[in-house]
């Protein structure tokens, strides 16, 4: 019964994920249409969310040859490790791609808005934005990490703790 209510809590994770980036794409291809440069510029331009997500998929294909055949996992100790490098890899990865995609596809400077305001953007705004992303995604895993992990010292101390008996795991 435990299992099938993980089953069923990751799949629902990974399907609210799912809809959160699917929402987040459509809001930034409306915001990116109101722009006349981008549109001046092509498809490339306007579609540019959509250009981040494929990317991204290259980027994974890539990290993925590297965890099979680069630093595979070998025994049960280098799974951490592998992780921590894939992590810091695709997120290095991404950050050269896209990048390279803001100067391919972005013109130098253009205006989004809405609601009577205009902005005006340049390509390293958008660099920046998915920069950000990235490094807070890094971030966010790294920091987990260390509060999860039997490897550093807070999971440890819980564990210790639990040795004298069940009154101080609950207190602590």
């Amino acid at each position: 019964d435990n299992v099938g209510d993980n089953v069923g809590d990751v799949a629902g994770m990974g399907s609210d994920l799912f809809g959160s980036f699917a929402e987040a794409t459509c809001a930034a291809l409306l915001v990116g249409a109101t722009s006349i440069e981008l549109l001046d510029k092509g498809w490339g331009a306007v579609l540019f969310p959509l250009v981040i997500t494929a990317s991204g998929i290259l980027v994974s294909l890539v990290c993925t040859v590297v965890a099979i055949y680069v630093q595979s996992v070998r025994v049960e100790k280098d799974i951490e490790n592998v992780l921590k490098v894939q992590l810091g890899l695709s997120a290095v990865l991404m950050c050269g791609t896209i990048l390279g995609m803001c100067y391919l596809f972005l013109p130098e400077t253009f205006t989004v808005g809405g609601g009577g305001k205009t902005y005006e953007m340049h390509r390293w705004s958008a660099f920046i934005c998915v920069a950000c992303g990235l490094a807070g995604g890094c971030l966010i895993g790294f920091i987990t990490e260390y509060f999860t992990s039997h490897s550093y010292g807070p999971v440890r101390e819980v564990a210790s703790s639990c040795t004298t008996g069940a009154a101080t795991n609950i207190i602590y």
